[in-house]
């Protein structure tokens, strides 16, 4: 019979810190799957023909269905065992990631995207909360430092591995190289890593809550999304899904409806977790755990930080690629600039907290974070080479580092080890809800701003009237590989001997769109720093 893991303050066993490291590569999978196909998009939506809808669905429907199934994947480890559902986790995502690579149009693919967030969903919240039952003490901060790092250091090296994949192979073997290393982490974990479960004290399961929380938090990124095409209050077009229809003419457009729902849901969800608590019957969110001040601050901060996160690296790729006309891995290599610094920074995370705390080591990291978005937006051009926006990129990373690092064990220092799964997916999911909001932002700001930058640079470039308004749009719906083709087609294309002309334009336009996703970030991050100072303060006064 599986019990939870006893608390220990005597140093873990080598087996467990095997298991750690088995856990982390795992955890490493699926969060590089949420950034390797950044750099790759452009390839993807040439190939397939994805217009810029269908390439934040790409990005963003994996981080949805992660926000919206932790809580309920995160309770289901508690119960099952968290070892059984992370090895399950490791088969269904290998699964959709064959899918993902089979893919031959736009719906296959998201459908895939999908089943690869049915297995992230089962893994995340097992192995944050199998690390919360095994490691305690001084060791449980090194172990939460571990954790931390992978998910920067993996979030920060997906762009590069995305862009040697794609440059060398094609665009399929992003999805096809978790095969073999999937199979190499679930025959580890096997061996290594410790069955925990926590005892069900409560009875029922909270089908109702898992519905209203994957309604709301659905709902609300569907409709930052799909907002700067449907139209944010009047519709745009007619809106098709499963065979219905929103019409072109009805009197507001589907986006303000979904956020009614996202807002309708949201507050039932709260209203009936508190009502399972009232009768005492199993919940799937102790809303409890928001009466720790750490808890509740972390969370807000790890929020506003994974949507600054996510904005910038949806954005980039696609600058780097189609404005200033590097190569996948050329951009790869770009943005490997954060990698290089979330790795250095994470391995002096412990060294910075035991000096200035973990809530202080968070706050160092999301100043520099802010200051590098900020620079980034400064000197973003049509015309910037490559190696300077990589300068910022790395103060960036080494923020990164730091605050990831440090922000988990924070968040989840005061939280009873009985209640740790449901802290631990808590936590996960309001980071997936964040970056999911994150390429959502980033996708509605890019949309948004190119509508306004591109005709303007076209205007000033010579180019008017019906026909630089169809190219301004083409550019905007692709997401900017139109820059890209015409710059492969020259003076082949129909614009003649003005291809190049238009093509800088498009690209200074682009550029000034990407600024403006910059500061969207930044202004996330800015709000994470805030959420980070107070932090800090509610950890000080726990002491």
């Amino acid at each position: 019979m599986t019990t939870t893991a006893p608390v220990q303050e005597s140093a873990p066993t080598r087996r467990q810190w095997l298991g750690l490291a088995v856990l982390s590569i795992g955890l490493g999978l699926i969060v590089l799957d949420g950034t390797i196909v950044g750099v790759a998009l452009p390839a993807i939506i040439g190939d397939l023909n994805l217009d810029l809808t269908d390439a934040q669905w790409v990005n963003s429907l994996y981080a949805v269905l992660l926000a919206a199934l932790l809580l309920s994947t995160g309770n289901l480890a508690d119960q099952w065992g968290r070892k059984r559902l992370f090895l399950a986790g490791i088969v269904v995502f290998m699964g959709g990631s064959l899918l993902a690579a089979a893919s031959t149009t736009a719906g296959l693919l998201i459908g895939a995207r999908a089943v690869q967030a049915l297995g992230a969903a089962f893994i995340m919240p097992s192995t944050l909360s199998t690390v919360n039952a095994v490691f305690r003490g001084k060791y449980r901060a090194a172990a939460f430092g571990v954790w931390g790092a992978v998910i920067s250091g993996a979030a920060a090296i997906g762009p590069l591995a995305g862009g040697a994949l794609t440059q060398w192979t094609t665009w399929h073997w992003i999805f096809l190289v978790y095969h073999p290393l999937g199979a190499l982490v679930f025959i580890a974990a096997v061996f290594t890593v410790p069955e925990t479960r926590s005892k069900k004290t409560r009875p029922g399961v909270d089908v109702d809550g898992a519905l209203l929380s994957a309604i709301g938090f659905g709902a609300l990124v569907f409709a930052v999304i799909e907002g700067p095409d449907l139209g944010w209050w009047a519709p745009k077009g007619d809106f098709t899904a499963f065979g219905w229809t929103w019409p072109a003419d009805a009197a507001i457009s589907v986006v303000p409806v979904a956020f009614g729902i996202a807002a309708i849901a949201i507050v039932l969800f709260v209203i009936w977790e508190r009502h399972r608590e009232k009768v005492q019957r199993a919940a799937l969110l102790d809303l409890s755990l928001f009466t720790f001040p750490t808890f509740s601050w972390g969370n807000l901060t790890a929020a506003m930080v994974a949507v600054g996160e996510f904005a910038l690296l949806f954005v980039l790729p696609l600058y780097l690629i189609n404005a200033l006309g590097l190569d996948v891995m050329g951009a790869g290599l770009v943005l490997a600039a954060m990698a290089v610094g979330a790795f250095l920074s994470g391995a002096a995370a412990r060294h910075l907290a035991a000096r200035f705390g973990s809530p202080g080591t968070v706050l160092i990291g999301l100043g520099l974070e802010v200051a590098g978005v900020i620079v980034l937006a400064l000197i973003i051009q049509g015309t910037t080479p490559g190696w300077l926006i990589a300068i910022p990129l790395t103060f960036y990373g080494l923020g990164l580092g730091l605050a990831s690092a440090q922000l988990t064990g924070t968040v989840l220092r005061d939280v009873p080890v009985g209640i740790s799964g449901q802290a631990s997916a808590t936590q996960s999911t309001v980071r997936q809800i964040g970056s999911a909001l994150g390429t959502a932002f980033a996708g509605a700001a890019l949309s948004v701003s190119l509508a306004l930058t591109l005709p303007a640079s076209l205007t000033a470039a010579g180019f008017t009237g019906e026909a630089a308004d169809q190219l301004a749009e083409a550019t905007r719906l692709s997401a900017g590989t139109t820059i890209t083709q015409l710059r492969v087609q020259g003076d082949a294309s129909a614009l003649g001997d003005q291809t190049a002309t238009a093509v800088d334009a498009l690209a200074q336009g682009f550029a000034g769109a990407t600024r403006w996703s910059m500061l969207v970030a930044g202004a996330f991050l800015l709000l994470g720093l805030l959420g980070a100072i107070r932090l800090r303060r509610a950890a000080r006064a726990q002491q």
